[in-house]
């Protein structure tokens, strides 16, 4: 495979998956803000998200409607929801003939449907959720049709590498935002903590998973064993590493690439840690530590994935 046909899929995967998780993330928050306990309160929420996001604006004058605006349908942001779907769409453009129609015929509607939104003045809340609602169903959609209709070579892997690797960096910095400062894992104090932390696994799409692991009984420390160290919900750290270590595996036997590279024994070593650890451990020594961890562990796994099948030497190629 091109290595420019590998870096389109990937990245295609990496946008779509950052525009579900800033979709779902504004979507839950949104929501929550009709439950407003206090302007306090409602700015340190919103300072959260944007970390968690990773996005370097915040909102002036306590306008959270022009705010959230920006963030979800501003084409010159690059870290708006359209602008995520622009460039997955854009992505999947350079590799039409590797993709199935089914697959561009999607993302194409998705991409003109985020448009048709853009050009709606004074977004109300309700048209928000919708708008949120139909960009994580389509890309739900556009990621069942990925898998029913396209062959499951290493064009698919690199798809589902992006995938999990984005996802792994996007929980881990939610993890460690909800939980800086924390002392006490064991229990909810108020019923707005409580809503803080049902909005956090709603955020992962993970709160009825959880609750057919643990029951409705909301704690801290079994809500990061969850997202962490569960090795069944899609969602969980731990499941993207798996994810990512089998992609790579599949890569390296469709590519003739050595199993026993660089980037192959850190995604090994990823995965063995979130497969051993146990979350009272985890903690004691220090969650934070633990989640920066992971996230320097992903970018280094990325960075090794263009070092060794996109943006490799020449000579290596050829002598390979």
């Amino acid at each position: 495979m091109l290595s420019r046909v590998a870096d389109s899929l990937y990245w295609m995967s990496r946008y779509l998956e950052r525009a579900e998780h800033t979709a779902r993330l504004l979507d839950v928050h949104s929501i929550l803000m009709l439950e407003r306990v206090s302007k306090t309160e409602d700015n340190k929420r919103w300072l959260r998200i944007l970390e968690a996001l990773r996005v370097p604006v915040t909102p002036e004058s306590g306008d959270y409607d022009t705010f959230i605006n920006t963030i979800t349908l501003n084409h010159n942001n690059s870290f708006s929801v359209l602008s995520a779907i622009r460039l997955a769409r854009e992505n999947a453009r350079q590799v039409r003939e590797r993709i199935s129609t089914e697959m561009w015929s999607e993302l194409n509607q998705l991409y003109l449907f985020a448009i048709d939104m853009r050009n709606i003045a004074n977004i109300s809340h309700g048209q928000l959720h919708d708008f949120f609602t139909q960009v994580k169903n389509r890309i739900h959609t556009f990621q069942g049709i990925t898998d029913s209709t396209m062959s499951h070579n290493e064009g698919w892997h690199f798809i589902q590498l992006g995938r999990g690797i984005e996802r792994a960096i996007s929980v881990s910095v939610l993890l460690d935002v909800q939980y800086a400062g924390m002392s006490r894992f064991d229990s909810i104090g108020s019923v707005d903590e409580y809503f803080e932390w049902l909005a956090l696994l709603k955020s992962c799409t993970a709160f009825e998973a959880y609750t057919k692991v643990y029951s409705a009984d909301l704690r801290p420390d079994r809500i990061a064993e969850f997202l962490l160290l569960n090795e069944e919900f899609p969602h969980s750290v731990r499941f993207c590493a798996d994810s990512i270590a089998q992609s790579l595996s599949a890569i390296a036997s469709a590519t003739s690439t050595s199993r026993n590279s660089r980037v192959h024994r850190l995604a090994g070593r990823l995965q063995a840690n979130l497969n051993f650890d146990q979350i009272d451990d985890i903690i004691r020594e220090g969650l934070h530590h633990y989640l920066r961890e992971i996230q320097s562990q992903c970018a280094s796994i990325h960075k090794l994935v263009y070092e060794t099948f996109i943006a490799y030497p020449v000579d290596s190629a050829l002598s390979g």
